[in-house]
This record gives C-alpha cells, sequence and structure tokens, in this order.
C-alpha cells in the first residue's frame, strides 16, 4: 500500500517524520508531499530520507530545468497510484482550500485531482480553530467523506492554551490504517514470532540445516506490525530484511534460538513458532575442517524442544505452532497439536511443488480445539493474515485483556 503524505505549515510540521516512521512500520510506503510553508519549518532532504521516497514540493518544479510535462502531470500520476491522501498538519488554510476546491499548490491540486481516501489531522491556534469559517470549513469535508482526525487540547506553541493541538501520533496512525482497511486488532498485544531455519555446526565450513527461507514468519511478523502489535521476532539465518519495527533478535543454532525465547516469552501475550528448528545435531563439532577421506558418520543427538517448552512455561500466553509435513498431515498435526498442548498449529504438505519452502505462496490448515480452517493456494501475506485471524479468537476466547 502507498500514501501521499501532505505536510503543511504549522509548527507541527516536524511530528509527521514521525508518522512516516510509524506507518512505514506498518509496510506502507509513504511519498510526501510539502507545500511552501512547511518546507520554512522542515527540509524536504529529511522526508527524503526517511521515506526513501522523491519529495514533492512544488507543482511544476523548483526551476527552469525541472519545468517540464512530467512535472506539470504528476500529481495525476501520483493521485491514481495512491491508497490514500493523509495531511499532517492541516492548517487553516489546508481546510479551507480543500472545502472551497482552490487547487494551486500541489498538494491542493492532489487533492483534487484523487479518488483516494482523505485524512486530516488538523493543527492550528485554538482561536483559529474554533472560528466559524473553520468550522464551517470542517463540516464541509466531513459531508464530502473526508476524515478527520480531531486535535487534542492543551498547551499551544503560540503560548495559549486550548483546542488545536496535532492529535497524537499513534491515533493519526490509527486512523490512517483503518481507512486502508487495515485492521488494528492486535494494539496492546506483543507477538513473538520465531522464523527461518536453524544450523547445526558439523565443522568450521559445514553445518545442519534446512530449506526454510524465513518467508512465512517474516510475513507474519509484518502482518503482525500493520494490525498494531509490537513483534519480536527470532530469526535463524536468512536472507530477507526484517520487517519495519519488528524487535529482531537473530540466532543461528537451536540452543541460541531456545535462548532467546525464554528469555521473551514473559513480554509476550502471544507466541508464532514458524522458524524450522533442526531437529538434530552433532554431539561434537569438529574443531578443524573434516578432509575428504571417504564415508562420513556424523553421530547425531536430538536438539532442544523449543515449542514443548514454551508450553510448559506460559503463563497466559496464546501458542501458535507449525507443521510442515510430508505425509499423513493433519493427523501428525492434531497429534502434534496435543501432545504439546498448543492453542493452535497450522499445518502443510510440503511435498506440494511451488508452496512452502523456497516460494512466496503457501497453503496451510490451521487447526484449534474448537475449529478447523483450509486456507487455499495463496500469497504468504495472506496466510499470515488468516493465522492472526484465529489468534485475536484465541485471545477473545481466552479472555485475558492484553498488556
Amino acid at each position: 500500500m502507498k500514501i501521499a503524505l501532505g505536510v503543511s505549515g504549522g509548527i507541527a510540521a516536524y511530528k509527521a517524520a514521525e508518522i512516516v516512521r510509524l506507518l512505514q512500520d506498518r509496510g506502507i510506503r509513504v511519498q510526501v508531499v510539502m507545500t511552501r510553508a512547511a518546507q520554512e519549518f522542515v527540509r524536504p532532504l529529511t522526508f527524503a530520507a526517511l521515506s526513501g521516497e522523491k519529495v514533492i514540493t512544488d507543482l511544476f518544479g523548483s526551476d527552469e530545468s525541472q519545468a517540464n510535462v512530467e512535472s506539470a502531470i504528476e500529481h495525476i500520476a501520483i493521485a491514481q497510484a495512491i491508497d490514500a491522501l493523509v495531511v499532517v498538519p492541516a492548517t487553516a488554510d489546508v481546510l479551507a482550500r480543500f472545502a472551497q476546491g482552490i487547487a494551486n499548490d500541489f498538494l491542493s491540486t492532489l487533492y483534487l485531482a484523487t479518488t483516494a481516501p482523505v485524512v486530516l489531522a488538523p493543527a492550528m491556534n485554538v482561536n483559529m480553530w474554533n472560528h466559524v469559517a473553520t468550522q464551517a470549513n470542517l463540516e464541509i469535508l466531513r459531508k464530502r467523506g473526508v476524515r478527520i482526525v480531531e486535535p487534542g487540547s492543551g498547551y499551544l506553541a503560540c503560548g495559549m492554551t486550548g483546542a488545536g493541538r496535532l492529535a497524537e501520533n499513534e491515533a493519526i496512525v490509527a486512523a490512517v490504517m483503518e481507512t486502508l482497511g487495515a485492521l488494528q486488532d492486535l494494539a496492546g498485544e506483543t507477538v513473538l514470532v520465531t522464523a527461518g531455519p536453524t544450523r547445526e555446526k558439523i565443522d568450521p565450513v559445514r553445518y545442519l540445516t534446512n530449506r526454510s527461507s524465513g518467508r512465512m514468519g517474516y510475513a507474519i511478523a509484518e502482518a503482525a506490525l500493520r494490525r498494531g502489535a509490537r513483534v519480536l521476532l527470532v530469526s535463524g539465518p536468512v536472507a530477507i530484511a526484517s520487517p519495519g519495527a519488528a524487535e529482531l533478535t537473530q540466532v543461528e543454532t537451536a540452543e541460541e534460538m531456545l535462548a532467546a525465547v525464554l528469555k521473551l516469552l514473559p513480554e509476550s501475550t502471544v507466541v508464532i513458532k514458524t522458524a524450522a528448528v533442526a531437529d538434530f545435531r552433532p554431539k561434537s563439532a569438529a574443531e578443524q575442517k573434516i578432509k575428504r577421506k571417504g564415508a562420513m558418520t556424523l553421530d547425531l543427538e536430538p536438539t532442544a524442544d523449543i515449542l514443548a517448552e514454551v508450553t510448559r512455561r506460559k503463563t497466559t500466553q496464546v501458542v501458535v505452532g507449525f507443521a510442515a509435513e510430508t505425509e499423513n498431515v493433519l493427523e501428525n498435526a492434531r497429534q502434534k497439536l496435543a501432545s504439546k498442548s498448543l492453542d493452535a498449529i497450522v499445518v502443510n504438505d510440503v511435498s506440494r511443488h511451488g508452496i512452502g519452502f523456497d516460494s512466496d505462496r503457501n497453503a496451510v490448515t490451521i487447526i484449534s480445539q474448537n475449529e478447523v480452517v483450509e486456507v487455499a493456494e495463496t500469497s504468504k501475506r495472506e496466510v499470515a493474515h488468516h493465522v492472526l485471524d484465529q489468534v485475536v479468537k484465541l485471545r477473545k476466547r481466552s479472555g485475558v485483556v492484553s498488556r
């Protein structure tokens, strides 16, 4: 998803930088559009560095070398590409121009050109906020379906006290996510996700591992962030970037993953264990590279059962396990659900071509004590949301209030 974030000329303009970061943490691309007045408070370079996107500052470019047909119609291209237009802060001037349909800069022109939902977070002096003209403009905008994130009351930059203070960042972000259709039903939850494979050392250059790419776990972490959760991600070695604001702990072996999980367990309200932990490790690793002299025999021992240890130590957490099976898929999953005392288990048949390991797609069955949900082949991102839908149900059934 992508939004355009309009920044207008008020002292609260600096707070828009934090909004950029919070939206990116939830997987939203942000392109910033600044009015000329906004540039008196914050430099465009700040937003360019934060967003990684071009910052729009003028309708026709800032000088003759930039003024061309492409820049002249850029507002149309952006208007068609975004999923929402958000303005933080929205000054009295912006409210007036939007309400009256005045299009004399890029931001106001973009407002008229887009059919995407619009979210405005006003901020201004208390008298400006209470003025009949401002209130009339707000009423016009509300009737058009524009979402207004009401300002708070308090001490204002002008020295006065009263309404007009920019709403809290989290309130603005929640309004944007709701407008985008992204649920915030995990707000207040701390979701501990394990992802990827583990590696068990044979010698300094060899190890035992498996085909897990970590994509499923990372998709769950990203989806949980979008739905408002704090995410603790414990990951084995993978070649993908950590999503957004997930608090990442990198590990290599099963023993390291166990230690990290048990350390974070008391902070969590939900544990989703997607990691493909190596079931065995060499009893002893060679200090030097083992030379090729014919057949190699490895003496293996079981690694720690992290999932069993989590369910043994859990208090009120909802615990969801994953099972990758190649035969008797549902039977094996139900046995694991019972033997590990899980709240739910997500099982997939990894013998099927094109899904599961090394793929962006998956097809799973989610089994709990009360429900069996079949998720047909789809993206791992969609599978992640199906899993989290079940987590929300389980948390509600537990009757435990989020921390």
